[in-house]
């Protein structure tokens, strides 16, 4: 990941060096992992998800982030056209309440959604599609920002062990494959 890290390091106080370093890292994880869905596959989770219970979008977005292990989190800009074209071929309908949208199937979304149950938990394809590998790209992060987060608030005495556990961890992955 070559530059990727400030040009000093993350010595002395350039603590927002190392955010910027942990932000390039998500990114890089993001890309890698790949997000995207295939065709078709944002449709079925929104029937999915509808047939369980009325939702908004952003609710919809949510869950299938979760349902996924954070492997795949559909953009607004893919779920919002799909579902007014879901609502266009009448497959769902929009009640407005506290200012948004709630969708939910109607009768021919239900008929739907019965006639093809093979699409009824997409998400879980998506678990796979990275390899099986989606959770690790996700702890990289967390780790890097736990050490983050160290580095801005902690003292130099916990700075030093979280330097030493991060030492092991890198010692201790590395180890992972040499046994390979």
């Amino acid at each position: 990941m070559r530059g990727a890290y400030p040009a000093g390091g993350f010595g002395g106080n350039n603590i927002d060096g190392m955010w910027q370093a942990v932000e390039e890292l998500r990114s890089r994880f993001e890309k890698r992992v790949g997000t995207r869905a295939g065709k078709g596959e944002v449709r079925a989770a929104v029937l999915a998800l509808l047939a369980e219970r009325p939702m908004h979008g952003y609710q919809i977005i949510r869950e299938i982030e979760e349902r996924s292990g954070g492997s795949w989190k559909p953009s607004a800009g893919s779920v919002y056209p799909t579902l007014q074209l879901l609502a266009d071929e009448g497959t769902i309908s929009a009640e407005e309440s506290n200012g948004r949208k709630i969708y939910s199937l109607t009768e021919a979304g239900r008929e739907e959604v019965a006639h093809d149950p093979a699409a009824s938990a997409p998400w879980e394809a998506a678990g796979t599609q990275a390899g099986g590998f989606a959770s690790l790209p996700k702890a990289g992060v967390e780790l890097a920002q736990a050490a983050a987060q160290v580095g801005r608030t902690g003292s130099p005495e916990q700075v030093q062990q979280a330097v030493a556990v991060l030492d092991e961890a890198r010692r201790r992955i590395y180890a992972i494959l040499a046994q390979g």
